[in-house]
């Protein structure tokens, strides 16, 4: 029988744990004993800069931390023995506190384990202050930060320290690996132990608390009341509970203390000393240690007794929300009126502030720092920022929701936005911090603020020295928790603010990064003060690959139409743009120099030229440049006396074309495993942005530019990281495309940018064109004639002759056309050569692909709407309980759609029918939808909602149906349920809404006006709608969450075809290893799927934790998996490591365990090569079975499409080198802090790759679009790696549609040259939009080419036909001419290196053609 107060016991235990960090970093409480008034004085800053004499300085007793360390850091050397994590250092000696003289008394020691280190100086100051003037007690005290239990080294050292202990305390374990050591290391003491006390971490560490007769070993095991009321009240009330929990943590204790069960007694210990830690102060953790050793510890109660206890006061707390400021005379507000009392009419006279017209700037703030006394990161930025002529108002709160705290101290009286822009100090997101964030709440709060929303990072798990030395920057947990969380929220520029001193612990501020947090905050003020007729704004667009052809380079952006209307909009809205040409043509031209400067002129428009000596005065690093590119001016963006800025002013807005890398036609450059500096010109252009026009913003335009992708850390740039250097002071809005949210977010994280998402065109069916045409108006012909033994054979036969002039036999298996007559063969297999002719046309013609380039502001029409519903419509969305309409039609003539696939797929000709009729029943359905909507215009000014008007009310009343439903009864699927439509057409009702919505310029303005811009997930809208309407500040997602349940789904499926296809090609054997390539944005749209499917092959399950979180990984067993595990060897993309480089730590930890599995070698590819190259390379088995490979930190791409776009390669062995020094840098989960050069073992296991494989995961981007798909393909330098070089199968995953197939390489290339470089709907809609489209084309062509390079898979007819297209037709080649000349000029290039490379063989004919044009269009460019 349980009884009320066990009950209430468990209540107690369970508030603690279900807020599993709540309350975990914020939360403070102070005792009688503890001082708050630190004492200030006029003297320097804490950054020895003098103030002006009226200054009014602060320095705090409280944080006398020197700080010279900041100037000059000491160099570090991370180590520790062992497998050490890199990132942290083992310091934990300088946390062990031995007692001097014992004086006879019980020595109890203590051991704790905590995620932060700020407790470490409160820690020790306890134990020391115990030592001096306790009577029953001394204290030995050792500390580890969780971290450090990385090391073996530490790890040993911390299992004999417990084994030793009296008392265990650990605090915030919430990294699952690690928290699987200690609770290795604590359980088997658990019980000697004489207590174990575990504040909030993961259900299974705090399952080892125990106090006397409390403990929670039942957490997370069964269902508690206390739990699901908890989590009902979160879903009801939101965030705001969190504060209720807080009341009532204050409340049991006092309740507890009156209740006589020594079970309740033991609970209140607990809560006790829970609050004591909250407090953080030395006087509280020696309050609990003095509580808990005389009440708990035997040695120390046999020694008292007879004496009275010492008797522990009560915590007391702060208020749970303030204003702080640390020269207040009181040490907070409650009241906001009292605070600006005081602020505004005392401390700025005597600060030289004036309170009426300086900006304000607010801080959020962790009460945790100021219980601690450990502020002197916020001393610092509030003394810069006042320095600066700026108010502050600094808040806290006690709970981790800080959106009270800004509803209350944020507005004025008449309830107005007191401030100007808003820094979050904690590093957290706004509501929730690092446990449950509720970011919706969070964005409507600031949005409601509508202010420039930053969140800056204090260092957590590093030292500043250990983040200094670090390549990677900032540590991948707090990555997860402080930079990409506060995202979701909108929360832009993640600058590391201040670091962890190493011997102490204690925060430390960094100086150029406050004065650079500083400066930011009030430039982004400025653009809400500024009257914006004074405003400039400088519009940087790209030139990639470098030439006068590609100026304006962004993917699927018309780029000069979309700056013609930012430019109406600025004048709309009061910004001086001088004399704006009236047509994008005339803008195009006045950059490139003239009217006829894009045939006539050598180099482009010059706005500037910056001497040598103006450079080197205004830009601090430029001798920093020197190493890579010598003296200045050198011969880029060079005059060859001065560095030359390109672009053109209109009134106060100057249009400049960005510097390329500089290294993209210089082959030894590109061999380079790390990237260069920025070269002058480069460093030239944002210096004359920022100090010589003056910018008070600059607007990147499209995706993307190269500032974002320059040498530097990771994530958390420091002062010598060049993507800081190159955009100092100046607020960044930077045009994205919606579908690429991991270079988006590296452009946020490491050139300090704000996102605004633009639309790319909506996706349609490619369509068939020529023979294809012909082909499918044949299959028409025989469905209706099949039964005609005369005429049925006929079309047999010019099907099949037909197929082969398209070069169809490359794709199926066509019967030999010299001999096969179809009137001899049997009506089945006339059936199936036609089915399989079918189905590989149906696949080019429903191919998915953007038509045209997307102009900025203009929302799609109804056909594009129509095209994008009908891609939303046709997946299964289970998560919402919405049925894909496909399913649902197929399902109403009793057929199961994946069937209606699989058949359709193997070329079946009722199913591929069946196929067809269902996708235009679809069409239909949707188009009925659309309609009801569109206007006379054809566009959709205003959604119509069929499923609440009057309309539809009388619809049901009559039995008529709707419009949809009739529409696919009309197109025969007359029993279709209209019942199970509705969930799936409100819903696409709602993404209509989505679509025609538009905010694109309307979020550029918000951004130089210094609004807040709400956030949206970036990706694939037809896989998220939720990613439209564009116009908002782009994030990528929590990288914990994947892979998720779906994505793992998925990926098991395409597994299993990959492997079958494998398998049938190769007598049932299966491969042993499969070269893999992981990409940021792919994962980020799929939610993890081929990071699931690298896990599936290899045998190896992701697990999400007690959390929810996906962090962990357990081996699936063989006999389960009825398979070999196959071995993975995986590249990941520079972005994909900066992302998620805690993926690739799982990725690492499941290959490894699999490694070590003890299993038959022939059922266990991976152990097999492991345990080979252990020996070949004299190296562990674990260092051995490292598989997860990237460039290194602050580098990206292998540098091969560089080389190709450029021309700047010998022959295909430099390619290949490059790929290998670039790529070859291991992850080792047991050393997560670096990227580690390992070229030999990267070739030894690609040495074994039988396969190579890529993911194609949506319609918008396919692999001829881009260059970093061949530009990662390892597929000859396998060839040349293998000792019988022997080419790898190359295999690519097509997971666009609902129906996933896996292809070759080779079939893959030839659908996209189909579907996009070979068919008139790709190039006229691209040829339509001018200048751009052109370039376009040449790019696909281009990227073509680079596959040939790097995996030899272009079927010489791709080159023959585009020749054909683009060269002999005459008409073609004078509008190319004449509408790009520069990009027809590489396009005619292209084909002249084709072919010189091996590539294309063609007649003398077109090779002479080619040479006589490129002399012919050199001549016309030169002006000859």
């Amino acid at each position: 029988m349980v009884t009320s107060v066990e009950r209430l016991s468990f209540a107690a235990a369970t508030v603690i744990a279900s807020a599993g960090g709540v309350f975990a970093w914020n939360t403070g409480f102070v005792s009688h004993q503890a001082h708050y008034s630190p004492r200030f004085g006029k003297t320097l800053s804490p950054f020895g800069r003098q103030h002006g004499s009226n200054a009014r300085t602060v320095s705090s007793s409280s944080s006398s931390t020197n700080l010279a360390m900041v100037v000059s850091p000491p160099p570090v050397t991370i180590g520790g023995g062992g497998r050490m994590g890199g990132f942290t250092a083992n310091n934990a000696e300088n946390r062990r506190v031995v007692p001097e003289d014992p004086r006879g008394r019980p020595v109890i020691k203590v051991v704790y384990v905590v995620l932060e280190s700020q407790y470490q100086s409160s820690m020790t100051a306890a134990v020391k202050r115990i030592n001096a003037g306790s009577n029953n007690m001394a204290v030995e005290c050792v500390g580890y930060l969780l971290e450090e239990l990385r090391s073996d080294d530490a790890y040993d050292q911390f299992k004999k320290d417990v084994a030793e202990a009296n008392i265990f305390i650990g605090s915030l374990i919430f990294i699952q690996e690690l928290a699987e050591k200690v609770v290795e290391a604590i359980q088997p003491e658990r019980e000697r132990l004489d207590a174990c006390i575990v504040f909030p971490s993961m259900p299974e560490v705090m399952r080892l608390n125990k106090i006397g007769t409390f403990t929670m070993k039942n957490l997370g095991q069964s269902k508690s009341i206390v739990s699901d009321f908890m989590k009902k009240k979160r879903q009801d009330d939101g965030s705001s509970f969190e504060e209720g929990m807080l009341k009532l943590l204050r409340t049991l204790p006092k309740v507890l203390k009156f209740l006589p069960s020594d079970k309740a007694a033991d609970a209140r210990t607990f809560m006790m000393s829970f609050q004591y830690w909250l407090g953080g102060s030395p006087e509280n953790l020696e309050a609990l240690m003095l509580m808990v050793g005389q009440d708990y510890v035997q040695t120390v109660k046999d020694s008292m007794v007879g004496k009275p206890k010492v008797k522990a006061e009560d915590p007391v707390l702060l208020p749970d929300k303030a204003i702080w400021h640390p020269v207040a005379p009181s040490l907070v507000f409650e009241n906001p009126q009292k605070y600006f009392e005081w602020y505004n009419n005392e401390f700025c006279p005597d600060a030289g502030i004036d309170p009426k017209t300086a900006p304000t700037i607010g801080l959020i703030l962790q009460k945790s720092h100021i219980n601690t006394k450990d502020d002197t990161h916020y001393v610092s930025l509030i003394s810069e920022l006042e320095s600066r002529g700026a108010r502050v108002v600094s808040v806290y709160s006690g709970g981790l929701d800080f959106s009270g705290p800004l509803e209350e101290y944020f507005y004025d009286a008449s309830g107005k936005p007191i401030v100007d822009t808003i820094i979050n100090l904690t590093g957290f997101a706004l509501v929730g911090g690092p446990a449950s964030q509720d970011h919706a709440k969070a964005a409507k709060v600031l949005k409601k603020l509508n202010k420039p929303y930053m969140c800056a990072v204090p260092l957590v798990f590093q030292s500043f020295e250990e983040w200094q030395s670090s390549e990677l920057g900032l540590h991948p947990i707090q990555v997860a928790l402080q930079v990409s969380l506060p995202e979701i929220d909108g929360a832009i520029e993640p600058i590391i603010f201040a670091g962890r001193e190493g011997a102490t612990g204690r925060s430390v501020p960094l100086a150029d990064r406050v004065n650079l947090l500083a400066d930011r905050a009030l430039k982004w003020a400025m653009l809400s003060n500024k009257p914006n007729k004074d405003k400039k704004i400088a519009i940087t667009i790209f030139s990639f690959p470098p030439d006068k052809g590609n100026v304006g380079t962004a993917a699927y952006l018309d780029v000069f139409a979309s700056i013609k209307a930012v430019m109406g909009q600025l004048e709309a809205e009061g910004y001086n743009v001088g004399e704006i040409p009236d047509s994008k043509e005339k803008i195009m031209e006045s950059i490139l120099n003239n009217p006829d400067a894009k045939i006539a002129s050598p180099e482009l428009n010059v706005a500037y030229r910056m001497s040598t000596n103006e450079y080197y005065e205004l830009t601090p690093y430029a001798t920093d440049l020197e190493a890579n590119w010598g003296s200045a001016p050198g011969n880029l963006n060079s005059d060859g006396q001065n560095l030359v800025v390109y672009g053109k002013e209109f009134g106060n807005v100057f249009i400049g074309v960005q510097p390329s890398f500089g290294y993209e036609g210089d082959p030894m450059r590109l061999l380079f495993a790390k990237s260069a500096s920025p070269h002058h010109g480069f460093a030239a252009y944002y210096t004359y942005l920022e100090k010589i026009f003056g910018a008070d913003a600059v607007l990147h335009f499209g995706t993307h530019g190269s500032l974002e992708f320059m040498p530097g850390k990771q994530v958390g740039m420091s002062g010598t990281c060049y993507p800081d250097r190159l955009i100092g002071s100046l607020p960044s809005a930077y045009l994205y495309a919606a579908n690429n949210p991991s270079e988006a977010t590296i452009a946020k994280r490491r050139s300090y940018s704000a996102t605004v998402s633009y639309l790319t065109p909506p996706a349609e069916n490619a369509g068939l064109y020529k023979g294809l045409k012909e082909l499918k108006e044949l299959i028409s012909s025989y469905q209706g004639l099949r039964e005609n033994e005369g005429r049925g054979p006929a079309i047999v036969n010019s099907i099949v002759s037909t197929a082969y002039t398209c070069n169809l036999d490359k794709d199926i298996d066509l019967p030999k056309l010299e001999v096969y007559d179809a009137k001899t063969d049997t009506a089945e297999n006339r059936d199936d050569i036609v089915g399989k002719v079918y189905s590989q046309i149906m696949q080019i013609e429903s191919r998915l692909l953007p038509c045209g380039l997307h102009t900025v502001g203009i929302p799609p029409s109804a056909e594009e709407a129509i095209a994008t519903l009908v891609n939303i419509a046709q997946l299964d969305r289970p998560e919402d309980k919405i049925e894909g309409l496909p399913r649902v039609i197929a399902a109403s003539i009793g057929r199961e759609i994946n069937e209606v696939y699989r058949g359709n797929n193997n070329g079946i000709l009722k199913d591929v029918e069946l196929n067809e009729k269902i996708v235009n029943a679809s069409r239909c359905a949707v188009r009925a939808l659309v309609d009801q909507s569109t206007d006379s215009t054809g566009r959709i000014k205003e959604v119509k909602s069929f499923m609440d008007d009057m309309a539809g009310m009388f619809a049901s009343f009559t039995g008529s149906k709707k419009p949809w439903t009739q529409a696919i009864i009309n197109a025969g699927f007359p029993n279709v349920n209209e019942e199970r439509l509705v969930p799936l057409f409100k819903y696409l009702e709602f993404c209509l809404k989505q679509i025609v919505a538009n905010n694109e310029l309307g979020g550029i303005m918000q951004l130089l006006n210094g609004e807040f811009l709400m956030p949206a997930p970036g990706g694939d809208p037809i896989r998220n709608p939720d990613v439209l309407p564009t116009g908002r500040n782009m994030h990528a997602l929590d990288p914990s969450s994947i892979p998720t349940t779906a994505a793992v789904e998925v990926a098991q499926d395409v597994v299993k075809k990959l492997l079958e296809k494998l398998a049938d090609d190769n007598d049932g054997m299966y491969p042993e290893s499969i070269a893999f390539t992981l990409w940021g944005t792919d994962n980020i749209k799929t939610y993890g799927e081929s990071l699931a499917q690298v896990l599936a092959l290899a045998g190896v399950r992701p697990v999400p934790d007690s959390l929810g979180r996906v962090n962990k990984v357990e081996l699936i067993p063989l006999e389960q998996l009825g398979r070999p595990r196959i071995d993975v060897v995986v590249s990941c993309s520079g972005v994909f490591r900066d992302l998620f480089i805690n993926q690739m730590n799982l990725l690492d930890r499941g290959i490894k365990m699999a490694a070590e599995a003890d299993e038959p070698l022939e059922m266990n590819f991976i152990r097999k090569h492991a345990l080979e190259q252990a020996v070949e390379l004299n190296v562990s088995l674990r260092d051995a079975a490292c598989r997860v490979f990237s460039n290194a930190a602050g580098s990206y791409s292998a540098n091969v499409g560089l080389a190709i776009e450029n021309g700047g390669w010998e022959d295909e062995s430099q390619l290949q080198e490059q790929f290998l020094t670039r790529k070859g840098f291991a992850f080792n989960a047991d050393k997560p802090g670096m990227m580690e050069a390992q070229a030999e073992l990267f070739k030894s296991a690609l040495k074994t790759v039988d396969v190579t494989f890529q993911n194609l995961d949506s319609s918008e981007i396919s692999i001829t679009d881009v260059s970093h798909y061949y530009d990662s393909d390892p597929t000859k330098v396998v060839q040349g790696l293998r000792d019988d070089k022997k080419k790898p199968m190359a295999f690519m995953a097509d997971t666009t549609t609902a129906n996933a197939q896996v292809r070759t390489l080779a079939e893959t290339v030839r659908l996209d040259a189909r579907t996009k470089l070979l068919n008139p709907k790709f190039y006229e809609g691209m040829l339509s939009t001018g200048f751009e489209g052109v370039r376009e084309i040449q790019k696909r062509l281009r990227n073509t080419m680079g596959w040939s390079a790097t995996a030899g898979d272009v079927d010489n007819f791709v080159f023959e036909d585009a020749n054909s297209v683009f060269i002999e037709d005459a008409d073609m080649r004078q509008r190319l001419l004449d509408t790009n000349p520069n990009a027809f000029r590489d396009m005619v290039t292209t084909f002249l290196e084709a072919n010189g490379r091996g590539y294309w063989e063609t007649s003398d004919e077109n090779i002479e053609r080619l040479q006589e044009l490129y002399a012919e269009v050199e001549d016309r460019i030169e002006g000859v």
